[in-house]
């Protein structure tokens, strides 16, 4: 069934179109969520709250096309998950110059396996995985992290910066043939 006709038929609440909308984006979205949360409970949890509150928009919702539309319940999941982090933790604070000292070097995220890439962002604190997935997986601003979040625009820059620097590190140390190389 098309993404319109699907919407259209869970904006009448018909239970077999949403159960149809739920199966077809369940997964992709609970991998959404899992890049922010440490544990499949806690994204299975938000997941299910993503979808009560998409399930009850929908009838306010108006229909543009599926990228607009499956951007829209992005945004929805993505703060339920910020939203999460903000009552269970708080985010660190770092200034921008402490980011100055973090060292540079390519970019070893481009030969990573997905998995493997989760199970390091996983390691991250909570604040460097929470920019890092804004800023490099759902592109959002700087401005517009800072907004969400509650913080500088000059820590999303260094979180980010920070977040960079340690996964380099992890990778180098699961994988040392990746990661940082010399350069001459």
């Amino acid at each position: 069934m098309e993404l319109a006709q699907l919407i259209e038929d869970c904006r009448h609440e018909r239970r077999t179109a949403q159960k149809a909308l739920y199966a077809r984006f369940a997964r992709p979205f609970f991998g959404l969520c899992r890049r922010y949360l440490k544990s499949d409970s806690d994204a299975e949890e938000l997941l299910q709250n993503g979808f009560v509150k998409i399930f009850a928009a929908l009838p306010r919702f108006g229909y543009v096309n599926e990228a607009a539309t499956v951007g829209w319940m992005k945004r929805i999941l993505v703060n339920e998950c910020l939203m999460h982090l903000r009552r269970s933790t708080s985010f660190l604070q770092v200034g921008l110059e402490e980011a100055a000292e973090l060292p540079g070097g390519p970019d070893p995220l481009e030969s990573l396996e997905a998995a493997e890439l989760l199970r390091l962002l996983l390691q991250l604190p909570t604040g460097y995985r929470t920019v890092f997935n804004l800023y490099v997986v759902e592109q959002y601003s700087h401005n517009e992290i800072s907004a969400l979040l509650g913080i500088s625009e000059g820590t999303s820059k260094s979180q980010l910066s920070k977040a960079r620097a340690l996964l380099q590190q992890l990778i180098t140390q699961a994988n040392p043939g990746h990661g940082l190389r010399k350069t001459r």
